[in-house]
């Protein structure tokens, strides 16, 4: 009975002197990464609400600060280019306006936004061509998750004899309406 109480306080004593710190260490990076993407996608959209446009040159040095955190990020961008349609009573006849207008939002995403900014062809990544452009009004926004598994749920999982399957443990939503057009 001795040897099992010994055993047992020799796995706590393990447990809480070496896997405890380990895993808050862990905790605290993905802290970190968390006020670097914080930072890191609010520089980014602030700078795209400011001056109308995304370069490929924002996209490169706001993808280098991610790569920083030693995570990888599932990264969605969202555009939403306002629209205003005035309201008629009869389509056809424009004497039917109704003095009043209709705001409407059109959605464009990674795959036309990136398509801007890294086209098949071989320009320059300064040309005013793989600029994205967007207007007064608009909105742009950006939701991130980290796709890998960070050593913080590793740990637990381990520590838990659980497997959480969960990998998002870094997290980042920002969006705002565009301010300027810059360009």
């Amino acid at each position: 009975m001795k040897y099992v109480t010994g055993i047992f306080a020799a796995l706590l004593a393990v447990l809480l002197l070496f896997m405890y710190p380990l895993y808050e260490q862990a905790r605290s990076q993905d802290k970190i990464a968390n006020i670097v993407i914080q930072s890191a996608a609010t520089h980014f959209i602030d700078s795209a609400r400011t001056k109308g446009y995304i370069t490929p040159q924002m996209y490169k040095e706001f993808n280098a600060q991610l790569a920083a955190t030693g995570n990888q990020y599932e990264v969605e961008l969202e555009h939403l280019h306002k629209q205003t349609s005035p309201d008629y009573s009869d389509p056809a006849n424009p004497v039917t306006f109704q003095n009043s207008f209709t705001t409407y939002y059109s959605g464009f995403y990674n795959q036309q936004i990136l398509a801007v900014l890294f086209p098949d062809g071989t320009l320059p990544s300064d040309d005013p061509s793989r600029r994205y452009t967007m207007q007064v009004g608009d909105y742009i926004g950006i939701q991130m998750t980290n796709k890998n598994r960070t050593a913080a749920t590793q740990l637990w999982d381990f520590l838990m004899s659980d497997n959480t399957q969960e990998n998002s443990t870094v997290l980042m939503n920002y969006e705002g309406m565009v301010l300027h057009e810059d360009y």
